[in-house]
């Protein structure tokens, strides 16, 4: 089994080459399929799988810090795998899965670098975490399930091999491992264009009567219910902001360099050298600070203390909102700086500003993230 220090050394050779391509990526609404071969090949995709398994058993902070540097160079592919790591990870902690279809994708994990991530969001009832029930359909039939229905946004689509499908099934809600050669399952590409994370393969899926062995149903809820042992989602919650904390350290190292580099011949010095821009990376560098030590202080809490999980809504919350409100300030921050050259695509500046606004998208979003924190603030106080 790998050392934490190994991966992350690993981790930062990917990110050198995955920074080299982004911009191109992001020009052209591509898929970049060869950082999934790389993921692949260094097997982060096992990282979260338990070492009884074969994987590397890594916790929540660990792949938190992977998910952050990952970010600092390409955003929409840290966000891939930090999709994956969310469901391999939670499941790895509370296992609600049958124990034969959870071991088989473990296997398929440690043995293929399969990715997988849930497709629950749909056109008409949008973010899942705000509640209904899914217009896709499960219909039951001999030797298992035929599925009918829409998904958006299914974050990774052209790399997955299975999609986690949520459906209708007899007033209930039935997650579905559904793989991603199955017969009549199609992905839409309509992400390309996108204001942010362009090169995430945020697709559509389509399920025109997709069959899945009765195997592969693999959890069953009441709607409203929350998903894979209830809330807090830690996995979730400290993976989102793991990649907005990325982008908003990849923006604060572009203009740092940029500023070095830069050297107007009406100022003869490089300005780095100036006031003003020294004061501006340095709020930028104390938000990031602030949201990298609630972040880390959340994850490891998660990881060392299990008992207090279930006390953790609000930390998590905080994390999420000061992650991705300090990458969205700490982008404009840059840009504002950087002047007219931060808009040139040749600097990573713009493509950051734009990624970070999709944090805002991910759950729990600023409104009801506030909300846990000022009810748990509210019930401290009063008790």
């Amino acid at each position: 089994m790998r050392s934490f220090d190994e991966v992350l050394t690993c981790v930062d050779r990917l990110a050198e080459a995955f920074a080299a391509r982004a911009d191109q990526h992001d020009r052209e609404g591509s898929f970049a399929f060869e950082n999934v071969a790389d993921l692949r090949a260094a097997g982060l995709p096992r990282l979260p799988v338990p070492a009884t398994l074969g994987g590397d058993g890594f916790n929540l902070f660990q792949c938190v810090c992977v998910l952050q540097r990952l970010a600092r160079a390409d955003a929409s592919t840290a966000l891939g795998l930090a999709m994956h790591f969310h469901v391999v990870g939670s499941l790895a902690e509370r296992c609600v899965w049958p124990e034969a279809a959870y071991a088989r994708l473990c296997e398929e994990i440690v043995r293929d670098g399969a990715l997988v991530n849930s497709a629950a969001s749909e056109p008409e009832m949008g973010s899942p975490s705000r509640g209904g029930l899914p217009a896709t359909r499960a219909t039951r039939v001999a030797g298992g399930y035929r599925l009918n229905g829409r998904k958006s946004w299914v974050t990774y689509a052209p790399a997955l091999r299975y999609f986690l499908v949520t459906a209708t099934l007899e007033d209930a809600i039935g997650v579905f491992a559904v793989a991603g050669d199955s017969p009549g399952l199609t992905l839409i590409d309509n992400w390309g264009t996108s204001l942010s994370l362009r090169a995430s393969g945020s697709f559509d899926v389509v399920l025109d009567d997709v069959f899945v062995p009765e195997c592969w149903h693999v959890e069953q809820r009441a709607p409203g219910q929350a998903r894979r042992g209830g809330p807090p989602a830690g996995w979730a919650t400290c993976a989102f902001a793991a990649v907005y904390l990325g982008v908003g350290e990849g923006a604060l190292y572009a203009l740092a360099r940029y500023a070095q580099q830069r050297v107007p011949t009406a100022l003869g010095k490089p300005i780095a050298e100036l006031p003003h821009v020294q004061r501006g990376i340095g709020q930028m560098d104390v938000a990031l600070r602030a949201a990298r030590a609630v972040l880390y202080t959340a994850a490891q809490t998660w990881a060392e203390q299990p008992a207090r999980r279930a006390e953790m809504e609000a930390d998590l919350a905080a994390a999420k909102y000061l992650c991705t409100n300090a990458a969205i300030a700490a982008t404009d921050t840059a840009l504002r700086i950087a002047g007219a050259g931060g808009l040139d695509r040749r600097l990573s500046l713009e493509r950051h500003f734009r990624d970070a606004r999709a944090g805002l998208m991910h759950p729990p979003q600023d409104d009801r993230a506030l909300e846990l924190i000022g009810k748990a603030v509210i019930a401290a106080i009063g008790a």
